[in-house]
C-alpha cells in the first residue's frame, strides 16, 4: 500500500475459549478500534457470516476457525485478516487476495509443541494418568511402566519440531530413526538419527512420533497397514495434525490391542465432539490441542495482532500471506 488507508474500526478476536485474549494482549495500543471477543466457534456458515459481516478485521486463533472462499465472499466489510503463527492452510489466501484483504500473520514462541510431544510420550510410557488415578482411589503401583533409556524413538517428519523431539529423546538415551518423504541421510545424521524405511522405522520403533505438514501427501500416511507393522509394545504420537493418522484404523488398532497405545493431541474433527469413538479407545493420553497453547506463545501471537492492526493502518502491512 503506497497511501494510508481508512483506520480500521472494528476487529473481531475469534475462539477465545480459555478467556483471555483480552488479558494477554496489549490492545490498549488501539484505542481507536472496537473489540469484540468470541470465545465459542460457530461451524454454521450463515450464522458465522452473520456474526462476522460488521467486522472489518478480524484475527483467527489457528485453525479453529477456517475461511474459505464461500465465507471470505460474504464479508464484504473485511480489510485485514490475521492468523495466529506465519501460516493457516485453512484460509483461502488466494481468496484474500482477490477479494483485496490483507492476509498476514503473528510471530510465535519457540516450539511448545515438542513439550507436548514428550509430556504424551513419557505419560503414556510410565502409564501416568492411571497411576494418578489410582493414587487417588487409595491405591498405590499398579503397574509396571517403560523407562526411555535404551528404547527406539521413531521420528515420522524430521523438521524443526522433529529435530528439536530427536535431540531430547538422545537426552534420554532413546535410539532414534527418522523418516520422512526428502529426508536425507545427511540430515538425520545432523538430528543424532539414523535415515530408514517407512516400514522398517514401525516395525523397530518403541514410540512412533509424527511431525509432518499436513497436505494431500501426508493425509492418512499412516494407515491400517502401517499400525499393524507396529510392535504390539509399541506406542504412537501424534501432535501435529489429526488426519495425518486413518483415525478408524486407530481406534481398531487401540480396541484389538495391537499396539500398545496412543498419546494424541489433534483430531480430524476439533472441538473433539461428546462421544467421539476416540474418547472411549483404551490405553490413551488425549488432550485437546494444547501443542500451540501456552502464556508466551499467546503473548506473541497477540502483540503480533495489534502490530498488524498498526501497521495496517500506515498503509505499511507486515507478515503478509500471498497466495
Amino acid at each position: 500500500m503506497s497511501q494510508a488507508p481508512a483506520p480500521l474500526k472494528r476487529l473481531a478476536i475469534l475462539d477465545d475459549y480459555q478467556g483471555v485474549a483480552m488479558s494477554l494482549g496489549p490492545w490498549d495500543r488501539l484505542p481507536g478500534v472496537e473489540i469484540t471477543v468470541f470465545r465459542d466457534t460457530l461451524t454454521d456458515r450463515e450464522a458465522l457470516a452473520q456474526r462476522l459481516a460488521p467486522f472489518d478485521a478480524i484475527l483467527a486463533m489457528r485453525e479453529r476457525t477456517p475461511f474459505p472462499r464461500a465465507l471470505i465472499e460474504r464479508l464484504p466489510k473485511l480489510r485485514l485478516l490475521i492468523t495466529t503463527a506465519a501460516r493457516n492452510r485453512s484460509i483461502d489466501a488466494a481468496a484474500c487476495a482477490e477479494k483485496g484483504i490483507v492476509f498476514c500473520g503473528t510471530p510465535s514462541f519457540g516450539d511448545p509443541t515438542v513439550d507436548i510431544t514428550w509430556g504424551l510420550i513419557i505419560s503414556l510410557m510410565r502409564d501416568l494418568p492411571r497411576q494418578q488415578e489410582s493414587l487417588r482411589a487409595g491405591g498405590w503401583q499398579t503397574s509396571v511402566g517403560y523407562g526411555l533409556e535404551g528404547r527406539t524413538l521413531g521420528v515420522i517428519g524430521l523438521g524443526k519440531l522433529g529435530g528439536r523431539v530427536a535431540k531430547v529423546a538422545q537426552a534420554f538415551g532413546m535410539k532414534v530413526l527418522a523418516w520422512s518423504q526428502n529426508l536425507t541421510g545427511e540430515r538425520a545424521a545432523e538430528m543424532g538419527a539414523t535415515r530408514v524405511d517407512r516400514a522398517t522405522l514401525l516395525a523397530e520403533a518403541d514410540v512412533v512420533t509424527l511431525h509432518l505438514i499436513l497436505s494431500d501427501r501426508s493425509r492418512g500416511i499412516v494407515g491400517a497397514e502401517d499400525l499393524a507393522r507396529m510392535k504390539r509394545t509399541a506406542y504412537i504420537v501424534n501432535t501435529s495434525r489429526g488426519p495425518l493418522i486413518d483415525q478408524d484404523a486407530l481406534i481398531a488398532a487401540l480396541r484389538a490391542g495391537t499396539i500398545a497405545g496412543a498419546g494424541i493431541d489433534v483430531y480430524d474433527s476439533e472441538p473433539l465432539p461428546a462421544g467421539h469413538p476416540m474418547l472411549s479407545a483404551p490405553n490413551t493420553v488425549l488432550t485437546p490441542h494444547l501443542g500451540y497453547v501456552t502464556q508466551q506463545n499467546y503473548r506473541a501471537y497477540y502483540e503480533g495482532a495489534v502490530e498488524a492492526v498498526l501497521a495496517f493502518n500506515t498503509g505499511a502491512p507486515v507478515r503478509v500471506i500471498k497466495p
